[in-house]
């Protein structure tokens, strides 16, 4: 801890408000550094829900601890499109405390473009699905909840306008392969494929624009000691190459089809686990508002193709202003949001009737008995809820809870010119699983109150304080109360294309 600070205080020292001088071009890269330290407090045994929900896993669960976060990046030039460019991003988080002793990398990625193609690899933050992303409970499938897996992803940068349709088709895609940790798992050295195609109808300037696409996750490859003689290969699951293509494309396979080693479990469904949402959204500009509509169908199985599982999925509703309100405290974005997954098709489960494949069981599966999980953190919505999340004494699994009954209000705005404010409330109501319900309905409140504000400091100079209260009251978490207050700096460094002399405002 003390190396992180004294890192973190020679980094103010040197760039004095944020600047170093250089001599740059017009190619000139930009790269920001920040640095940010801070402590949380918390009465219980575990930090509420808000102030580690939607983190990136950089929050322990429980304590009181203190955190120093760096990170740097450097994002591409103003060159033109045809140009290949690259960039990247590193942050690293450090916690201390009495039950907390962690360094995690969120992001450590270097990125590549050629016009509006992008390849990155490494960590980086991300979320995937149409929600709002400032204000949301959680995207389905993933919303930035847990520590960013290791990928290697091509896709689109943003929405890319499709030829010929004059800007009213465009797409964002994407493709990726990741690897999942083999600590503390069960299964080990398993995979992940990703992939997204989204399209929106409508060009940028109009007042009204449509959204719709699908996310895909699959969870395959590894080895499981826990299946044993069930598998032919001991335990090991369909890795190769044919297993892989059954995995991108969903087909069914049988072990003729992928040279052996598939479970009697894949032959009934599907290579690995399946998962990902469809996703339906308009957003509408009426004066000096845009509104956002939008819909997310999760689908674990097969069930969302008969509709046994319609009523499930988050809905959501955000109103942001396009201009900055006049006020000293202003509201500039809204948001309301519903989940629902409680249904999931029913309590039984009938191969034989479509209409009766119920018993979902979202982001818990028969053979990756870890769940849709990475370092015990869920990757999709933090409100389906894996078995270290809730008070000990209730039925436990790797999900514990994805039987979900919620309500989310958010909203952001300003505080004079440069403070900001968010307020975030949720109030659920949990009934487990089908499996292994609770003995009751356990109705929970999560609630936070963020403020950033800036504050000039000897040495220092532009800083920002970013505070924050957090309180958890209900019967499916412990309840307590969070108090969080951090100083975050942000560095830039210039530097080009060209050869570069650095002067250190220490030497001005």
């Amino acid at each position: 801890m003390r190396f992180y600070i004294s890192w973190l205080i020679s980094l103010f020292l040197f760039f004095d408000n944020g600047e170093a001088i250089c001599q740059r071009d017009s190619t000139a890269r930009t790269t920001k550094v920040s640095a940010e330290v801070g402590a949380l407090v918390t009465s219980g045994r575990m930090v509420p829900f808000w102030q580690r929900a939607n983190q990136y896993g950089t929050v322990p669960l429980s304590g009181s601890f203190g955190t120093v976060r760096l990170g740097i990046s450097s994002d591409y030039r103003a060159l033109p499109s045809w140009r290949v460019d690259w960039g990247y991003g590193l942050e690293a988080v450090g916690n201390v405390g009495g039950l907390n002793q962690q360094v995690v990398l969120p992001q450590a990625y270097i990125k590549a473009r050629w016009r509006q193609i992008e390849l990155y690899v490494g960590r980086r933050r991300n979320i995937i699905g149409l929600v709002d992303t400032l204000l949301t409970s959680g995207s389905y499938a993933m919303s930035g909840n847990a520590l960013p897996l290791p990928t290697i992803q091509l896709g689109t940068r943003g929405y890319v306008p499709l030829p010929f349709t004059r800007g009213l088709l465009s797409i964002n895609a994407t493709y990726g392969h990741a690897w999942f940790e083999t600590e503390n798992r069960k299964v080990y050295h398993t995979l992940l494929h990703q992939s997204s195609f989204y399209m929106r109808v409508g060009k940028p300037t109009w007042a009204v624009r449509f959204y719709g696409g699908l996310n895909h996750q699959a969870v395959w490859s590894g080895y499981s000691p826990y299946l044993g003689s069930n598998v032919s290969s001991n335990g090991h699951l369909p890795s190769s190459l044919k297993a892989y293509m059954y995995v991108v494309t969903a087909l069914p396979a049988s072990n003729a089809s992928v040279d052996g080693f598939v479970t009697s479990f894949d032959e009934t469904n599907r290579i690995g686990n399946h998962l990902g949402s469809l996703d339906l959204g308009a957003e509408f500009d009426i004066g000096d508002c845009t509104f956002m509509v939008y819909r997310q169908n999760p689908y674990d199985t097969g069930a969302i193709w008969y509709l046994t599982t319609i009523t499930d999925g988050l809905n959501g509703m955000s109103i942001r202003r396009k201009h900055k309100g006049s006020g000293w405290i202003s509201v500039e974005r809204g948001l309301f949001e519903f989940l629902y997954t409680a249904n999931q098709g029913g309590n039984q489960f009938v191969i034989e009737d479509p209409q009766l494949r119920g018993k979902v069981d979202y982001f818990n599966n028969s053979q990756y008995i870890d769940g849709w999980t990475t370092r015990a953190h869920t990757i999709g919505t933090p409100f389906i809820t894996p078995e270290g999340d809730i008070r000990p004494y209730l039925p436990y699994g790797p999900i514990a809870n994805n039987r979900v009954s919620m309500f989310h209000v958010g909203l952001s705005g300003r505080i004079g010119e440069e403070g900001t404010w968010l307020i975030k409330l949720s109030n659920s109501r949990n009934f487990g699983t089908y499996n292994a319900p609770f003995p009751t309905t356990l109705n929970q409140l999560s609630g936070l109150l963020q403020v950033s504000a800036p504050l000039q400091l000897p040495l220092l100079g532009d800083t920002q304080v970013n505070t924050s209260v957090a309180v958890d009251q209900g019967t499916l978490l412990p309840n307590a109360v969070g108090f969080y207050v951090g100083l975050h700096k942000n560095l830039f460094v210039r530097a080009s294309t060209r050869r570069q002399r650095f002067v250190s405002p220490l030497f001005r």
